[in-house]
């Protein structure tokens, strides 16, 4: 009896296709190649399986931009780079050279890392470029944005179909072979959208709807570790069901929260994959959205990955980036990924927000400080120059020339520990003429904010800052 064959497949140049024009200036367009790469990483293994005259069954899995199937027999596996090659020159086509897939295939034999390494090595190999092959040494031709060909209407459509005449590939009416779309359907993706009437909302419509300052922005994040993980595991059996078991989680969490009132109207989802997602919306949607992401994922892990050992991929980093006046969709996604591999350079488990990157404990506690300040803005009047005050003690504390003590005068910790004390006795005797709750939150929010001395330093906590900054987003 023949061994299995796995063959194993991956987009290359998403970002690169995402953010070249018109994407990088029109947000439609780049919504659209958003939700054509969504379907399509889904709709290539399901159509290879159907022209190869395999069932559904023999999809391993797939999760966006890579999959993995199981073939029967070497003649299948010869026929599928047959039809990998002719996906491959549409995909050069499409992306006008941005856009590849590569895959490589080999036999289901010896031990799963022996197997893994195979495929990656096959992966290495069909990337690599050969110097043998005519026109190697020939001048790169010059490549400019090319016709756009997406279909801008996939978001909502109940079903696509697959067609080497479609100029995409993939496309809402007709097709050799059709599959429905949907969280529950035969291709499970999530597609929300907030709506604006019959059709859907812009960043700009987002921005109206934040609560406080009208601005919109982009959510980012991805799984710690999640190749880490897949590397260590012992067979594709385990391959298939852990991938499987990350894009349930994702994919499901993700549409059941975008379905809460609290978001419904306010995030469109961009893509939801087996270790990343991304979305957009109003600014104070997307901090909500990104807490409770995480407290629901470190629910699922405690949970469902306890029998794993270690901590790869039990963790979720994320970043929010918030969008200049104009800035277009695309730009503002780019800048989130910088902020994404910023936080994911400085630690893991936490988030980029705000110019900072914070554990999402830290977020957590500046939730709370946020919440003081909002209600000491309310309760006094002056309050806010105050905290105008205290932002610049921030920005004096952290300055990076900031001055070293010397005999008979003060050094800049001292004047900044000082000022810190001015505050406090001239928020008490004001504090003192109001009730007992009141007194009680100046006292938290300058011991939160304020920090403590620490050898003759001032030390002021990050997540004090952020609260400050999400109180001032917070106002109209």
């Amino acid at each position: 009896m023949p061994a299995q064959i796995l063959l194993q497949g991956r987009l290359r140049g998403v970002e690169d296709f995402l953010l070249t024009a018109p994407a990088d200036r029109d947000n439609r367009a780049f919504e659209a190649r958003s939700m054509w790469l969504a379907l399509i990483g889904e709709a290539l293994p399901r159509a290879l399986l159907a022209a190869l005259g395999l069932p559904p069954l023999m999809l391993g899995s797939s999760d966006g931009d890579r999959f993995v199937v199981i073939l029967p027999e070497q003649a299948r596996a010869e026929a599928a780079n047959e039809f990998l090659d002719r996906v491959s020159k549409r995909f050069d086509e499409i992306g006008n050279g941005r856009l590849s897939i590569e895959w490589s295939a080999t036999e289901n034999l010896g031990d799963w890392t022996i197997v893994r390494k195979r495929l990656q090595e096959g992966m290495k190999a069909g990337s690599r470029p050969r110097t043998l092959d005519p026109g190697y040494f020939d001048p790169f031709p010059a490549r400019g944005a090319g016709p756009d060909r997406l279909p801008r209407d996939l978001r909502d459509v109940p079903a696509i179909g697959w067609s080497f005449d479609f100029p995409a590939l993939i496309a809402a009416e007709g097709g050799e072979y059709r599959w429905n779309v949907g969280s529950d359907a035969e291709i499970p993706v999530t597609r929300h959208g907030a709506r604006n009437g019959e059709a859907f909302a812009s960043p700009k419509e987002m921005a109206r709807r934040a609560r406080g300052q009208r601005l919109w922005g982009v959510l980012r994040g991805e799984i710690d570790d999640f190749e880490t993980r897949m590397r260590r595991l012992h067979s594709v059996e385990e391959h298939v069901h852990l991938s499987t078991l990350y894009k349930q989680f994702l994919t499901g969490e993700i549409e059941l929260l975008c379905s809460q009132g609290e978001y419904f109207q306010r995030v469109t989802v961009l893509r939801a994959g087996g270790s990343n997602f991304a979305i957009y919306g109003s600014w104070d949607a997307l901090i909500g959205f990104a807490r409770e992401l995480e407290r629901v994922f470190s629910r699922f892990a405690a949970e469902s990955l306890a029998d794993l050992p270690g901590a790869e991929a039990k963790t979720v980093t994320m970043a929010l980036t918030i969008a200049e006046p104009g800035e277009s969709l695309a730009r503002n996604y780019e800048d989130c990924g910088r902020d994404l591999e910023i936080a994911r350079a400085t630690d893991k488990d936490c988030l980029h927000v705000l110019g900072r990157v914070l554990e999402w404990k830290q977020l957590n506690d500046a939730a709370d400080l946020k919440d003081a300040v909002v209600h000491l803005n309310e309760e006094f009047r002056g309050a806010r120059q105050f905290l105008a005050q205290l932002r610049n003690l921030y920005r004096k504390v952290e300055a990076p020339d900031r001055g070293v003590y010397t005999d008979g005068l003060y050094s800049d910790d001292e004047r900044l520990m000082a000022r810190a004390l001015r505050f406090q006795r001239r928020f008490a005797r004001v504090a003192s003429r109001r009730e007992r709750e009141f007194q009680k939150l100046r006292a938290h929010l300058m011991k939160e904010m304020a920090g403590r001395n620490l050898r003759g330093r001032l030390k002021l906590r990050p997540e004090g800052l952020i609260a400050l900054e999400w109180a001032r987003l917070a106002e109209d």
